[in-house]
Formats: structure tokens, sequence, C-alpha cells
């Protein structure tokens, strides 16, 4: 696999939050827009790079093209009296610590880490937490390489933004792969490795590969799928085309499927758009003559795919090209959730809606998908029992593997947006609050 002589190499070049409200292109969107960028970027991380600018954002649109909301800082991203304390500390020139102090403040605010994320998922060794891991289902451990722990560019909506910020005591990561590889050794109920982050592609492929060769031995035979959590087919689809490195990481997931290794490539696409450039169409063709399959998800989010005509549009896309829909998510309840969140019931009715005008093989997508804290919950629909309305719930994925698949009813809420906002049916316990 190599570049065709003369393709161009693109290089990246990256604007933080900082420096968005500088831009040309958002010069022209009034004071008012700028002055909330300065404001929301101050507590929640953001970043683009030229390929969004230039090839994703549609700039006549904007600040309400779909990809500049996923993107660039709204002042709706933080709860009123937040942006009214930072913004009047911008205002007088604060100092740097009393700055400082209030956007610390503010961060915890925002539930930085949901899902029990550092306090259940974390597993312990000889000599404490293994931060950096996390082993929340039986076959499945996540890996947060050092070195991956940032993005080309950051969605507003992530529920990973605490890793972006530089609070060491809010990131997870490894130093290197020798902590990961001594778990996975003693651990052979784990099939399932995701590399995460962050986004482990925009590691060099010299380190992607001191992760994932050791786990080609047979030490690690029961390691059958690897999977790699990554933006960058939407965000620079360039890693897997024309970076310096990109034939050598082709190569690399190319050796790991003729071992016998399931790679996957777990993208993440939001809208439509981000499948139709064609750069993105031809990383996404390479990815796939090595082997690897590429699955792809994202959460439901205002502003940007709360439409089901959106979400059918992108499961026919992503077929058509041979991308696996695999999940439609509920957005988490961290960082800029109250601007992106969706009711749970509408949630419900955008799948529904999007799923049945769609065909067979466009199905793939599993939703609206819920990653709480006792597991990955699904909510199948809203039924009527005895004379009242029930969410119809069950799990993907728990930490006990036996409450996979079974059933449970949460009482209809219309104003729920997250499972922790559910009451279970009946005025009964949920039963894993009984059984574990």
């Amino acid at each position: 696999m190599t570049v065709k002589a003369g393709t161009t190499r693109m290089r990246m070049r990256a604007v933080p939050g900082a420096r968005l409200a500088g831009l040309p292109q958002v010069q022209r969107l009034g004071a008012d827009v700028r002055r909330d960028i300065e404001v929301v970027s101050s507590v929640l991380p953001f970043k683009v790079n030229n390929y969004v600018l230039d090839e994703l954002i549609d700039w006549d649109r904007a600040p309400d093209d779909p990809l500049y909301r996923l993107t660039f800082p709204d002042r709706g991203m933080l709860p009123e009296p937040v942006y009214d304390e930072v913004a009047a500390l911008l205002d007088r020139n604060a100092g740097r610590e009393e700055l400082r102090a209030a956007v610390d403040r503010a961060r915890l605010r925002l539930n930085p880490h949901p899902g029990d994320q550092l306090q259940a998922n974390v597993p312990q060794g000889e000599d404490g937490a293994l931060g950096g891991l996390q082993h929340k289902y039986r076959e499945t451990v996540l890996v947060f390489p050092g070195q991956g722990q940032t993005c080309h560019a950051y969605c507003g909506y992530c529920f990973r933004w605490a890793q972006f910020i530089g609070v060491p005591e809010l990131k997870q990561a490894v130093s290197g792969p020798e902590q990961a590889l001594g778990y996975l050794a003693g651990h052979p109920e784990v099939s399932d490795v995701l590399f995460t982050g962050g986004d482990p592609m925009i590691m060099s492929t010299e380190r992607l590969r001191a992760y994932l060769t050791p786990l080609m031995d047979p030490r690690f035979e029961h390691i059958r799928n690897i999977r790699f959590g990554t933006k960058a087919l939407s965000y620079w689809p360039y890693r897997f085309t024309t970076d310096d490195d990109a034939d050598e990481l082709l190569r690399l997931l190319e050796r790991a499927t003729a071992l016998g290794r399931h790679i996957a490539v777990m993208a993440h696409f939001s809208h439509p758009h981000e499948l139709e450039t064609e750069a993105c169409r031809r990383a996404v063709r390479r990815i796939r003559e090595t082997g690897a399959v590429i699955r792809a998800q994202a959460p439901l989010v205002r502003h940007v795919n709360d439409d089901p005509s959106v979400w059918a549009r992108m499961w026919r896309t992503m077929t058509g090209l041979g991308v696996v829909p695999y999940y439609m998510f509920v957005e988490r309840d961290t960082g800029a959730s109250q601007y992106f969140e969706v009711p749970l019931h509408r949630a419900v009715s955008v799948y529904r809606d999007a799923i049945s005008s769609v065909s067979g093989l466009e199905r793939t997508a599993r939703g609206p998908v819920m990653s709480a804290s006792p597991g990955k919950v699904v909510i199948d629909g809203v039924v009527r029992i005895a004379g009242q309305d029930t969410f119809c719930c069950r799990f993907l994925q728990a930490r006990d593997p036996g409450w996979v698949a079974r059933p449970f009813f949460a009482k209809f809420d219309e104003h729920a947006v997250w499972f922790d906002d559910l009451k279970p049916a009946f005025d009964e316990p949920w039963f894993w609050q009984t059984e574990g």
C-alpha cells in the first residue's frame, strides 16, 4: 500500500479554543458569537483543524451549520450562572489564579467523569489502581494510551472532555504498553481490547505498533478482537492516506488481520456530511483493503443530528461505503450535555423513524443506547402495561453478564434525558439492585 506519485501530502494545522474567535471565518459572525466563544472555551476544551474548517463546515450557514455546532462553542453549553461568572471575570481582566479557580469549580459542576468511570471501572493491581485501564465488562478492557489522549479536533458534546483540560487527577492514561499488556496476559476471560482516548489514531504508527504487535503473540491468543475508537475518518482522514506513516499504519492493520485478529476501526460519524468528502471515502477504502472492519457510532444530539432523516441518510451512506452502522447513543450527562441532550422519548422516536425508513442491511445500528453505570442500556420503545406508559429497556452489556438481554421497565417520563432520570415501573426496585 503506497501513496501514488503526485499525491499532495496534507499538513494539519490545529486551532485551539483560545484562538477560534480570531479565525477570519468567525470574524464575520458578529461580536456576540466571538464573546461566547471566548467565555465557553475558557471552561470546556475546543480544537478544530484546517480540514474541519475547509471541508466540513458550510460557512454560509454558520453558526447554524450542524458541523459548526458540533465543533464550536456556544453560550448554551454552560449553565447560565457559570457563563455569567466566567464572563464577568474575563471582562474585568481578573488574575490568572482567580480565573483558574472559577473555571475549576465550573468543571467539577459539569460531571467530568460520568458512569462511575474512575470509581468502579478501573481495575486493581498489586500496587493499587491501574490508571489508564477500564474493565467494566467481563470480555472487554479499555486502554488509554498516554500519547493518544488528544484528538485531531474536538466534538462539543465529548463525554471524555476531562482528558483534554490539563488536570492530571481527571485524566486517564497509561504511560506505555507494559501495564496494559501485563493486565491482559493475566485475564484470559478478556477477548476484546479497545484502544481509546482521546484518539489513538493521533499516535504515530511506531507508538501504535508497540501496543498492537505484542497482542499477536501466542500468550494473547484469548484476545480475538482489537478495536480502535477514532474520529480520524471524520476530522483527519489523511491519517490513512497521505500522512507520512499512513502506509505503515495500514500494513500494521493488515498484518494483524492476517494473523487472525479481528481489527475493528470504531469510527465516530455524527453527520452524513462527514462521510461525503473524497478524502474520507478514500480513507475508508484503504482501511477496508487491510481486512479491518469499520463500525460507526455517535450520540443523538440537538443542533447536529436530532432528525430521523439525517440518521437514515447517514446509515444508507455508511452501508454503501462498507461501513457498518453500530450504535446511536444518548448524549451522556457530562460537559455540555444541557446544550446537546434530547429527551429519551424523542430519542426513541428519532431512532424508530430512522430505522424504519432504511433497508434491512442498513438496520444494524442499535439505539438509543445509554452507557450508564450498571451497563449499556438500550430503550426498545414505549409500551403501555397495566394502564401505564413505560420505557421498555434491556442491557446490551452489563457489569454482571447475567443481566445481559434481560428486559426491564421504567416509568415514562417526558422530561427524562438520561438513565439516572428514570424510575422503576410498578414501584419495584431494579432487578440488579436486589441481585447485585
